[in-house]
């Protein structure tokens, strides 16, 4: 079937530019996903499995674990900052890819 008479959708989700967008985007959400899964799930892993370690002072009263618990909201942060960077670069090239595809839809009307 020729591009012209596929349905629209079909017709931009075969676009290179758009498919590399969709590659890009995974290649970024998989990862940073399954870190931070596995980092907050290494806090109550860890205080199951070696309950001596993680219950030894760090910091003055603070407890390794308690250092840990709290290092999660500074990952936490860091990593949304670090899609809030990604995500103007997913969102300009959608924009790019949205602009073009309007400009052909009106140039075929």
């Amino acid at each position: 079937m020729d591009r012209a008479k596929q349905p629209r959708w079909q017709s931009l989700a075969a676009e290179p530019e758009f498919r590399a967008l969709l590659r890009s985007r995974r290649r970024f959400v998989v990862p940073a996903t399954i870190f931070f899964i596995v980092y907050y799930l290494a806090l109550p892993i860890a205080a199951g499995f070696w309950p001596q370690p993680m219950s030894r002072p760090l910091l003055g009263p603070l407890t390794v674990a308690y250092c840990f618990a709290l290092s999660q909201f500074v990952m936490a942060w860091i990593l949304l900052a670090l899609y809030l960077y990604r995500a103007r670069q997913f969102d300009l090239a959608a924009a790019r890819i949205r602009r073009r595809e309007t400009r052909e839809v009106l140039e075929t009307q």
